[in-house]
C-alpha cells in the first residue's frame, strides 16, 4: 500500500521509514529538499519525494492517502491546499496535535467533495521508529478499514506489552496499538486527554524527585535560617544525601510507579545527574489546556491535571509578576524585606 506524507520531520520521516520497512511504499512532500534526499538515499525506490505540492499529489496512486504531519498551527491551511488537488474517494489524515473541534469542522467541509477525513492522535515521539506509534483514530469506519494495513505497520503490535489477564483469542485492534475511537475528532480527543495525563504524570515524578533532591536540607543548612524564613523544626530528620539517579534506577525494577516515562527520566539523570543542561522552562503545546477545557465543559474535576498545566506556566516565568506582587504586599504590611539574592 502507498502513503503520502506531508512533513518529513522526526515523526513524519519515521512513520515513512516504518511502513517502508514493512513492505509499503511512500511519497513525501517537504519544503526542505535535504529531508527528501536523506530518505531517498536511505529507502531507495520505495520512496519518492517532491517540494511541489501538486507534483506530490500527482505521484500518488488512487485512492490517494495523504497524511499531514506538521505543526498544528499550519495544518488547516495545508489541508485546504491539498484538498483542492484531491478527488472523491481520497483520504486526508491529520496525524498532528490539532484540536478535535477543528476535526469536526474539516470533516464537514470535506464531505461535499467526497474526500474522507481521518484524525489520528499519534504518540511515540522520537522512539516511534523502533517501538511503533500508538494511534488513536477518529473518522468514518470505511476509510479507517481501508487504512488498516498501513495502521497495523505503524503501530507497535501486540508484542509491545503483555496481554491483559483474561484477554484471549485474536488480539483486538487496541491490543495491537491502534484504536478507532469514534467519528471525526474522537482520535484527537483521546490523544488530548492522553497528553493531559502525561502532564500530570510528569509533574508527579518531578515533584517527588525534588523532595528526594532536598532530603539533605537539614545538614546543608545546619540550623542557619534567616528571620524571614520559617526555621526547620527538626533538621535532624533531613540528613539524607539521596542519590536521585539511583533511586530512579531502582524504581524501574518491580516498583508500582515503573513506566516508560520513568525509564526516560532515569536515562536523562544518568546523562546529566544535576540537570545542569536544562533551564527548567517547560512548554505546553495546547493539549493540556484543551483537556482542562473539556473537563470544565463536562463538569469533571481534574485538580491534578490543572495543577500540572499551571506549573508549566510558572516554569516560563508567568508567575513572576504575581510573586513580585506578593513580595510587595508583604513588605507593605509587615516591613518584610526580600532575602538577599532572592
Amino acid at each position: 500500500m502507498q502513503l503520502g506524507m506531508i512533513g518529513l520531520g522526526r515523526m513524519g520521516a519515521n512513520i515513512v521509514r516504518r511502513i517502508v520497512k514493512d513492505g509499503h511504499t511512500a511519497v513525501g512532500y517537504e519544503r526542505r529538499p535535504h529531508q527528501i534526499d536523506v530518505l531517498r538515499q536511505e529507502l531507495g525506490d520505495d520512496f519518492q519525494g517532491s517540494t511541489d505540492l501538486a507534483e506530490f499529489v500527482g505521484m500518488l496512486e488512487t485512492p490517494r492517502v495523504v497524511w499531514v504531519m506538521i505543526p498544528a498551527g499550519a495544518t488547516g491551511a495545508v489541508i485546504d491546499q491539498v484538498a483542492e488537488l484531491l478527488e472523491p474517494g481520497d483520504i486526508i489524515i491529520d496525524g498532528g496535535n490539532s484540536r478535535y473541534h477543528e476535526d469536526i469542522k474539516r470533516a464537514e467541509q470535506l464531505q461535499p467533495k467526497g474526500i474522507h477525513y481521518v484524525d489520528i492522535g499519534t504518540s511515540g515521539g522520537v522512539f516511534g521508529l523502533q517501538r511503533g506509534f500508538c494511534l488513536m483514530i477518529g473518522g468514518e469506519a470505511e476509510p479507517v478499514k481501508y487504512l488498516d494495513p498501513l495502521l497495523k505497520s505503524i503501530a507497535p503490535g501486540v508484542e509491545a506489552a503483555e496481554r491483559t489477564p483474561g484477554r484471549t483469542g485474536e488480539p483486538s485492534m487496541a491490543e495491537q496499538g491502534y484504536l478507532h475511537c469514534g467519528p471525526a475528532g474522537a482520535g484527537h480527543f483521546v490523544k488530548m486527554v492522553h497528553n493531559g495525563i502525561e502532564y500530570g504524570a510528569m509533574a508527579a515524578y518531578a515533584e517527588g524527585l525534588n523532595i528526594l533532591h532536598r532530603a539533605n536540607y537539614g545538614a546543608e543548612h545546619d540550623g542557619e535560617f534567616s528571620a524571614e524564613e520559617t526555621p526547620l523544626e527538626h533538621p535532624e530528620y533531613y540528613h539524607y544525601a539521596i542519590d536521585v539517579p539511583e533511586v530512579t534506577e531502582v524504581w524501574r525494577r518491580g516498583s508500582v510507579v515503573a513506566s516508560w516515562l520513568l525509564d526516560l527520566t532515569a536515562s536523562a539523570l544518568h546523562a546529566d545527574p544535576n540537570l545542569d543542561s536544562y533551564s527548567g522552562r517547560v512548554s505546553d503545546s495546547g493539549e493540556g489546556r484543551w483537556t482542562i477545557d473539556a473537563a470544565i465543559d463536562t463538569g469533571v474535576p481534574v485538580p491534578v491535571l490543572a495543577a500540572a498545566l499551571f506549573q508549566r506556566f510558572s516554569s516560563r516565568g508567568e508567575a513572576l509578576y504575581a510573586d513580585k506582587m506578593l513580595s510587595a504586599m508583604r513588605k507593605a504590611f509587615g516591613g518584610h524585606n526580600e532575602l538577599p539574592g532572592a
